[in-house]
């Protein structure tokens, strides 16, 4: 297993303690599973000075499950054609993630990174101020069942459907879930 959708949050939001707190939350995953032999990384883009590119994160591929299907060979491929579905993005325990027509829906996935994985400009917060913060700003969000609301292209991307957004702003344990999300990450070893 190369790549997981995490089974549970960090249970603070999109507050994740930065980048640091995002891998350690994929390695401690990881290694409850026996998988913790590998190097882990969330899939996740930061913004501002020092941004950092999710794509540029996650190593070179290629990707398998945990039941040992190929998600993507390489950077290229799992931002274009990639084999990303409700059956393939599997947690690290190799079970399906709740998507639309579940209760509860958690098929948002944060990410805060454009469809090809790289940055926001710094101009409007995707990151919830680059994962520290439970209270201020919105996060880009992915769909790992690759479904929405509509048939379009952003409601069918794994990686930046719409932002966050709720009754506190986007960022919270309780905002998250009103689209559908429980502040999962794709964690990626390389």
């Amino acid at each position: 297993m190369t790549f997981f959708v995490t089974s549970v949050g960090m249970g603070k939001g999109a507050d994740l303690g930065g980048l640091a707190g995002a891998d350690r939350h994929c390695q401690e995953l990881a290694t409850s599973v026996s998988a913790g032999g590998k190097t882990w990384h969330a899939y996740l883009s930061t913004q501002g000075a020092g941004a950092a590119n999710a794509r540029d994160r996650i190593g070179k591929g290629p990707w398998v499950n945990a039941k040992g299907v190929i998600i993507a060979n390489d950077v290229a491929e799992l931002h274009g054609a990639n084999n990303l579905t409700k059956q393939t993005a599997l947690t690290e325990k190799g079970e399906v993630n709740n998507g639309i027509g579940d209760k509860p829906n958690r098929h948002d996935i944060l990410t805060g990174s454009h469809p090809d994985g790289t940055a926001f400009s710094p101009d409007k917060d995707m990151t919830c101020k680059n994962w520290t913060s439970s209270t201020e700003g919105a996060a880009m969000l992915g769909h790992s069942d690759r479904l929405g609301l509509r048939d379009d292209e952003a409601s069918h991307s794994w990686n930046s459907s719409h932002p966050s957004r709720g009754p506190d702003g986007g960022c919270s344990e309780t905002d998250l879930p009103t689209t559908g999300g429980a502040g999962l990450l794709y964690c990626f070893a390389n």
